[in-house]
């Protein structure tokens, strides 16, 4: 891990931004913060460029300009400068995945001229590829227990990686209320113009609206987002905190805030699908994102059982998201994930009778034939489940297509 390497083709590209950059890391609320800010500055009348990973059904999703995504052609023409840079200029330096995707966004954006760019952390943030383009403001959402074989196995260790966005003489937005002392002290260090969650900025809230505080003012009469979940206040009020800081360069009006907090989407996010039985898309992969989670399932309600279709990667913290979840679930059909880093089926039962589920466990040949499974077994007033992983959810969605096209077809 390092930046010499998207430095160096960075320099080859001769990419220098000159619109604001605003880079949001943390370990969940990345996704929810960028598409707030993408709505909330597009419905202001700017290009907004926004950069955010992993995708679920196509790469497109991952580079978006004006709200949508990247066509096909643009991002060849991208991955084609950034490769001829990479080889040609700068000697055929060497290029991760990531590495090479955030250069060929970046490029795109100033290519396309757009007034603003949203960049979303891919890992940990210091040595992050994204972190070779000074943030005008960074944001972290939270700090958790996550990606530990890489950032460290502390909240502190993580908190020093996860601050490395921010940057002397900038704005360093904290949206975790609670943060490590090494993100205060790594701040102090460099210089950022630190703004703390209830200290610099905060929010109430009640049934019907809720109230920003922050360093421009309050914003009273706000409307509820449209990205489900009580938590999604703290991550709206940490992107007003970094619109409040960046409002001499890219104002925002009152009308903006409440129309983008209305519009944001994000799939996989406590996404709920129409029809009936409900079915719940969420990508939650850890223990904070999972008992987040369980608290949006108690806020929604049922009226019968829910169907758990899960699958996790072997590298998380799989007993954590079962132990955060498991008094929701009344029946868990389980799957492997079909990547090297995978967990078993057998590792999910195991891990599920180590946290003392007692509901009834089904294998499944894959997480489609589970997910097609859960929809043959669940009544009207049943909910499925779909979480563990972006990998569980996406297979979920192609699943749901392909069963629809086949509903289609036998109509037809």
């Amino acid at each position: 891990m390092g930046l010499a390497r998207t430095l160096r083709v960075r320099q080859a590209l001769g990419l220098n931004p000159q619109f604001p950059v605003i880079t949001v890391g943390g370990t969940n609320g990345k996704g929810s913060a960028c598409a707030m800010l993408e709505a909330i500055l597009h419905h202001a009348g700017y290009r907004v460029g926004c950069y955010t990973s992993p995708h679920l059904l196509r790469y497109n999703e991952r580079v978006r300009i004006g709200r949508k995504e990247a066509s096909d052609e643009a991002l060849c023409r991208a991955f084609s400068t950034a490769e001829a840079a990479r080889i040609d200029k700068a000697g055929a330096t060497p290029l991760t995945y990531f590495e090479f995707g955030t250069l060929a966004a970046v490029w795109l954006f100033v290519e396309e001229r757009v007034d603003v760019a949203v960049l979303e952390v891919g890992l940990g943030g210091r040595l992050d590829a994204v972190n070779a383009f000074d943030a005008d403001c960074a944001l972290v959402m939270s700090i958790d227990l996550d990606h530990m074989e890489y950032l460290g196995d502390t909240r502190e260790k993580i908190g020093f990686e996860k601050a490395g966005i921010y940057r002397r003489g900038r704005p360093a937005i904290c949206a975790d209320p609670q943060p490590p002392q090494s993100l205060r002290q790594y701040a102090a260090q460099v210089g950022a113009q630190l703004l703390m969650a209830g200290e610099d900025f905060g929010y109430t809230a009640d049934k019907t609206q809720w109230q920003y505080r922050g360093p421009q003012g309050n914003r009273n009469g706000l409307p509820y987002p449209a990205l489900r979940g009580a938590y999604q206040l703290a991550n709206a009020s940490a992107c007003l905190a970094a619109l409040d800081a960046l409002h001499e360069r890219v104002p925002v009006t009152m009308n903006d805030i409440r129309a983008g907090l209305l519009l944001a989407e994000l799939a996989g996010r406590f996404q709920v699908l129409p029809g009936r039985p409900v079915t719940i898309l969420d990508v939650a992969h850890n223990p904070h994102a999972a008992e987040a989670l369980a608290g949006n399932l108690v806020a929604m309600g049922r009226g019968g059982r829910t169907l758990a279709v899960f699958a996790m990667l072997r590298d998380k913290d799989i007993a954590g998201v079962i132990g955060a979840v498991r008094k929701h679930v009344d029946h868990w059909l389980i799957a492997g994930i079909e990547d090297v880093r995978g967990a078993a089926p057998a590792l999910l039962r195991q891990q599920l009778g180590a946290a003392g589920v007692t509901a009834p466990v089904t294998a499944c040949a894959s997480i489609a034939a589970a997910y097609v499974q859960a929809c043959d077994m669940a009544a009207e007033n049943d909910r499925i489940l779909v979480f563990g992983s972006f990998y569980t959810v996406a297979a979920a969605m192609r699943a749901r297509e392909a069963r629809k096209a086949a509903e289609s077809t036998t109509k037809t």
